[in-house]
């Protein structure tokens, strides 16, 4: 990951003020993140809204799948010509 120099020397003093590595600290920043960021409503919100938008598409397929493959077909009658009129 690339930073800045400034950000790149601060991130160093504190792992070594905490008597940890550059990634270790990283790390734990991102999982930090993660964590406050699942717990966001607006995260939440949205996360409900892509899982039923998901739900809906595959619901769609699967419906289409059914029509492919389990629908039974009508069965096919043999055709008769049609009668003369008038005889």
């Amino acid at each position: 990951m690339r930073l800045n120099e400034s950000t790149r020397t601060q991130l160093d003093i504190i792992a070594q003020l905490n008597d940890r590595t550059v990634t270790d600290e990283v790390r734990l920043a991102i999982e930090a993140w993660i964590d406050k960021t699942k717990a966001d409503p607006a995260i939440q919100r949205r996360a409900k809204d892509v899982r039923d938008e998901i739900e809906r598409e595959a619901a769609g397929k699967r419906d289409a799948i059914a029509a492919i493959f389990d629908a039974t077909p009508a069965p096919k009658t043999p055709r008769t010509p049609p009668k003369p009129q008038g005889t």
